[in-house]
């Protein structure tokens, strides 16, 4: 079975159009948006709504089909948030400065591995919330 169209577009409006991982705006990007396996069809994951997830181009390229990393702060195997069962706000806190800081080992694993605060997306983020485009 592959995702459907009706699947994709079920995805990004339940995403509000927006990365569910770094929680920047499709409509303030350039490039288009993906629709993620959260857990990647190679480790078992299905093609249904409640693994599907709505991602930027950047996060889905460095997530790849990652579903766990090294937590930089225990050096412990810990797996990445999962949009369809966890809350950002509970993993993650945005900085005035646009970075992105990791509350909870899953937290701090997912922005290592998703490279949330290369210099080049903070730069993009903190231009979008300048003009009211981040966070979604």
């Amino acid at each position: 079975m592959s995702v459907t169209s009706e699947q994709k577009q079920h995805v990004r409006e339940r995403a509000g159009h927006c990365c569910e991982y770094c929680r920047v705006s499709q409509s303030a990007r350039l490039t288009r948006f993906q629709i993620d396996h959260v857990i990647a069809v190679k480790h078992g994951g299905q093609d249904d709504d409640d693994n599907l997830c709505l991602a930027c181009y950047e996060c889905n390229g460095y997530k790849g089909s990652n579903v766990a990393g090294l937590d930089p702060a225990t050096g412990e195997a810990t797996k990445l948030f999962n949009p369809r069962q966890q809350v950002w706000d509970d993993h993650f806190r945005l900085n005035p400065d646009a970075t992105i800081t990791g509350l909870t080992p899953e937290g701090r694993t997912t922005l290592a591995v998703l490279r949330f605060n290369d210099d080049e997306r903070v730069k993009q983020r903190l231009g979008e919330w300048t003009v009211g485009d981040y966070p979604c």
